[in-house]
């Protein structure tokens, strides 16, 4: 199945890019440059508000019916979205991000009762799908389902599972509602690269590759969505494997089922969207560092401190002459506003001119864990 949806991806992108490279296992969808699209002479850019959007909904629409990919905010970070259901559409998103065939992407839909369309659930699991979605719907959870037939192979990468949530976000939800069909939206960035926040971010990494980004301000929660699938017990609460932490917390989830993080994940061969060991990374080799007293600079070289609150007497803050300091909650140590500017943060330190990144850790608990997840896999040198 894996091999028959890469045949298809290799069929629908012939034409769309220079190298057929993003389709292979080598990790060259993290190194080779892909051309600009020569159908996209320039990267337009609409600016909306919550109560004037009708011109952006139906700019947007029309290009994704016509098979194009669009730039769209969502309350996580800025997605890239192609109609679901059309595999040509789907392709330009992997060529756009220069993303692997084998890695999934997540399936957005305008209601609940959409969730037929692109998922066959279970009886099993059927009572905790409902509880879940009314408690967390529309919201940043994502849902691993078997996948309906109607679903292509390039979408699930071939898995019989598809990964399908409902965005909160206003703009996302007026597009999906109009567009009438679900979208596939993985982030907006370039594979592997730090995910985008605001439309400004998006243009950095796809400008020139996309026709349209619609621009709707800063995204609500800054990390991606938490993704599980749900194992049934009978006469006990589910399991819920936890394939990637995110704003839906552990201790939000276990009211409905017991929290199980995944413990093994095949490189080549991910479950879901967002499991690669490296993801979400600066160019800037980003360092994780959990003891200070690890610290070792070297000489001659420039480094920048990515720290929780910045304050003078924190122990990272004082460990160096930094040549800059970036906070993820100025004075007030909060995860929520750190997960917010959390890429931001990432993307302001990587434009900085620094040779190394110096990660303070966070506590990893609430949205903790979704932040620390992020940063162990920024630190992972592809």
């Amino acid at each position: 199945m894996v091999a028959r949806c890469r045949a298809v991806a290799g069929a629908c992108l012939q034409g769309l890019v220079a190298q057929d490279g993003i389709f292979r296992n080598s990790g060259l969808a993290r190194r080779a440059p892909v051309c600009q699209d020569s159908r996209v002479p320039e990267t337009r850019l609409i600016q909306v508000e919550e109560d004037e959007m009708k011109e952006a909904v139906t700019e947007a629409c029309a290009l994704l019916r016509a098979g194009e990919v669009v730039a769209l905010p969502t309350e996580t970070v800025y997605g890239l979205a192609a109609d679901a259901f059309n595999p040509e559409a789907v392709a330009r998103v992997f060529a756009a991000k220069e993303r692997p065939s084998f890695d999934p992407l997540i399936v957005h839909i305008a209601s609940r009762g959409d969730l037929k369309t692109v998922a066959l659930i279970p009886e099993d699991i059927l009572d905790t799908v409902n509880q879940l979605t009314s408690a967390f719907w529309p919201g940043p959870l994502t849902l691993i389902l078997p996948k309906h037939p109607d679903v292509p192979d390039l979408v699930t990468s071939g898995l019989p599972t598809v990964a399908v949530r409902q965005s909160a976000h206003p703009v996302f939800r007026a597009v999906n509602k109009e567009l009438s069909r679900p979208i596939a939206a993985p982030s907006a960035n370039r594979f592997g690269r730090i995910s985008p926040t605001s439309a400004s971010a998006v243009m950095k990494e796809l400008g020139g590759r996309i026709p349209l980004i619609v621009d709707a301000g800063a995204c609500s929660e800054g990390v991606e969505s938490t993704i599980i699938s749900i194992e049934p017990r009978s006469g006990k609460k589910p399991i819920f494997r936890l394939h990637r932490a995110g704003p839906i917390t552990k201790e939000q989830l276990q009211e409905y089922g017991r929290v199980e993080k995944i413990r093994e994940i095949k490189p080549e061969t991910p479950q879901a969207p967002g499991q690669l060991d490296s993801h979400y990374a600066p160019l800037t080799p980003l360092i994780l560092l959990e003891n200070p007293a690890d610290f070792v600079p070297e000489d001659g070289k420039k480094y920048g401190l990515l720290s929780y609150t910045g304050e003078d007497d924190s122990p990272y803050v004082n460990l160096h002459d930094w040549e800059l300091v970036e906070s993820l909650s100025p004075g007030s140590g909060k995860l929520a506003e750190a997960a917010i500017r959390l890429f931001f943060v990432m993307r302001v330190l990587d434009e900085a001119g620094l040779d190394a990144i110096i990660a303070e850790p966070v506590s990893e608990t609430g949205l903790g864990v979704a932040i620390m997840d992020r940063l162990r896999r920024a630190a992972v040198k592809g």
